[in-house]
């Protein structure tokens, strides 16, 4: 299992959102590198970095930030957040990220997917924020009525790196993560899921390893608030 400490970036620095509100975020003290740096320096391969002023807004990215971490550590990166074009999408592969992670487009755009997906064979992810089931778009603005299940037949035979599943109502909560539409998630699909939303602690982390069918979790606020000890959560990582 691979876990994904995560960086969400907005006027390059490290924040974190809950339930996805901007109007509900904590600023943190370290430098997205210097975060990044910490990460690799306890163990960590890969990480997870939301561009969250591209997801509203397709005039301002991070993507000099982003750089910098590639440039000066050995993570293999994930990069999601306003990826809605061509242009974008191969604009952030271009920086040397490991794969891209498309959400709203991949729901909106499904012709895009299939071209990029078919371009970049196991560089691009799919990002799917939902609650109750149902996908929500535009940095979590805009509520569907899609189901997620329903969406995940038409992407299942694509050439994927990974499909992240997020439960909005979770995330930020630290209140443990929605395992049962995870893992039925994992259970219908070929591609590898990732977890996301809500861990809070290191039993969280535990009980998704013991499932032996979810690909990786990614860990955020529970890291940065102190409720998960990063040498701990190593140990689980592939």
């Amino acid at each position: 299992m691979i876990i994904y400490p995560a960086i969400d970036l907005q006027d390059g620095k490290c924040i974190r959102l809950t339930k996805g509100n901007f109007d509900e975020k904590t600023i943190y003290s370290r430098s997205p590198l210097e975060q990044a740096k910490v990460f690799q320096e306890i163990g960590f391969k890969y990480l997870h970095i939301v561009d969250l002023d591209r997801t509203i807004s397709k005039d301002k990215s991070n993507l000099e930030t982003i750089k910098n971490i590639i440039d000066n550590t050995t993570l293999n990166i994930q990069v999601g957040g306003g990826l809605r074009t061509e242009d974008t999408i191969e604009e952030v592969i271009d920086l040397g990220i490991d794969n891209a992670v498309l959400g709203t487009a991949a729901v909106n755009n499904p012709d895009l997917l299939i071209t990029m997906s078919q371009k970049y064979k196991n560089k691009i992810s799919v990002g799917l924020d939902v609650r109750e089931k149902m996908i929500a778009l535009q940095g979590w603005k805009d509520q569907t009525q899609i189901s997620c299940f329903d969406f995940l037949n038409t992407i299942k035979n694509l050439p994927l790196r990974s499909i992240i599943f997020t439960d909005i109502n979770k995330d930020g909560m630290k209140q443990g993560i929605n395992i049962d539409d995870t893992l039925k998630m994992a259970e219908s699909s070929k591609i590898s899921v990732i977890a996301s939303g809500g861990v809070s602690n290191i039993e969280d982390i535990k009980m998704i390893k013991s499932k032996n069918k979810i690909g990786g979790v990614i860990v955020g606020k529970a890291i940065y608030d102190g409720l998960i000890n990063l040498n701990d959560l190593v140990k689980f990582s592939a």
